[in-house]
């Protein structure tokens, strides 16, 4: 069970003055190399931070690390899609003795590697998450640290800039307090409660923008990376609508951790090409991620598509036993995917569900139209998913397994 800590007052409260700045900045004049952990009471959470000769050049931990990794990721490093099965695929290459600094860590190095990344966006990108880790540091109180000296040096020296993180920090506490935000909405995820009645309220455009956002999979600080707009602009703009009710903020756990997956042990991947494939078409990193989770979990095969202009290419390809399918997406929505799909004589009968946040009758016509087999509402639930595949997959398609 997770116990929130309460956050700082804003009174007198400064967190360049506080006891974690203090140490990082002790730890930089004695050119300190190795790992400051950073511990909650009862050992809740913890906080790592990798140094070396005093500089920082890495940080994970708290409440979504990899979250925070993905989120950080897509924003600065578009070109990297990767989805569960694929970096376990590259983490294959590197040997647990060499994860000290974090796997991660670990991942920016081979893909700085094999150039499929620069050194300038892994910086931007540990820039970033530094920030989020010092601000997930700074809301715990009765903390405690542990240092380990370490002496290898790391393979991948990145210029990250301690002071401005620092500040960073500082300047959202200062936004927090001055439009009265609770600092536990920003790890939560907003979603629609009330389809027809924000319908009824909002403007057209309003309305459109709220349904392709809010699926309560992303958290506000997900969104705010995914619109480019400070996570207190995001939270401004949606205060009224959760104060009304129209909007819920729901709680929402980490992706799965590529080294430890969380997948149950009863079962193994699935390798044979007997077992049904399953493919979902969705941009969002982390609904991919879930669902592959639980369907391969499950003793499904599995397949994860996140550009949907791609979608229908790759289909066909695959030809996968049954497709879900997101409705709304940057480049193109799910209507348009399944018509084109039922064109394809190959997809005339293959169940498409759609993924939607709404519920309304008329998003259920139109798609129904379109060719939709059934829907499943967000956010992911296991036991809907399992349902809903089971529903439409023959009887007896997959062999249990001890």
């Amino acid at each position: 069970m997770t116990t929130r800590t309460t956050p700082p007052s804003s009174q007198g409260y400064r967190f360049p003055d506080s006891k974690v700045v203090r140490y990082i900045e002790t730890l930089r004049k004695i050119q300190f190399s190795g790992q400051l952990i950073w511990i909650a009471p009862g050992d809740e959470k913890k906080w790592s931070f990798y140094l070396y000769s005093g500089r920082i050049f890495y940080a994970t931990g708290g409440t979504h690390p990899v979250r925070r990794w993905a989120r950080n990721l897509a924003t600065y490093c578009p070109q990297i899609q990767p989805n569960i099965t694929q970096l376990q695929q590259d983490l294959r290459k590197i040997s647990p003795a060499d994860l000290m600094f974090g796997w991660e860590y670990y991942l920016f190095c081979l893909w700085v590697e094999k150039q499929k990344l620069t050194q300038a966006q892994v910086s931007q990108t540990i820039q970033s998450i530094l920030s989020e880790v010092l601000f997930d540091v700074s809301q715990a109180q009765g903390l405690t640290c542990q240092v380990k000296k370490i002496e290898l040096k790391p393979e991948l020296l990145v210029s990250v800039d301690e002071k401005k993180a620092i500040a960073a920090v500082e300047l959202l506490w200062k936004n927090l307090w001055k439009y009265n935000i609770d600092v536990n909405f920003l790890d939560q995820a907003p979603i629609i409660k009330y389809p027809e009645r924000l319908q009824e309220l909002a403007s057209t455009e309003t309305y459109k923008t709220l349904t392709q956002l809010l699926d309560g999979e992303k958290t506000l600080c997900d969104l705010a990376m995914q619109v480019r707009l400070d996570v207190v602009q995001v939270s401004r703009s949606l205060l009224p609508y959760i104060q009304s009710g129209l909007v819920e903020l729901v709680s929402t756990p980490d992706l799965p951790n590529p080294v430890y997956p969380g997948v149950s042990k009863k079962v193994s991947e699935p390798t044979g090409s007997d077992r049904p494939l399953i493919a979902c078409v969705d941009d969002s990193l982390i609904a991919c991620w879930t669902m592959e989770k639980i369907l391969t979990a499950a003793g499904y095969r599995f397949i994860s598509i996140n550009e949907g202009l791609k979608a229908i290419i790759t289909l066909l390809s695959y030809k996968p036993d049954l497709i879900f399918l997101d409705v709304f997406m940057p480049d193109t929505n799910g209507y348009e995917i399944c018509k084109n799909l039922r064109k394809a004589p190959s997809f005339q009968n293959t169940p498409i569900v759609f993924l939607t946040g709404l519920n309304g009758v008329v998003d259920q016509v139109r798609a129904r139209l379109a060719g939709a087999s059934d829907f499943l509402s967000k956010p992911i639930d296991s036991g809907r998913v399992l349902s809903v595949t089971s529903k439409h997959l023959p009887q007896g398609a997959i062999i249990p397994r001890n």
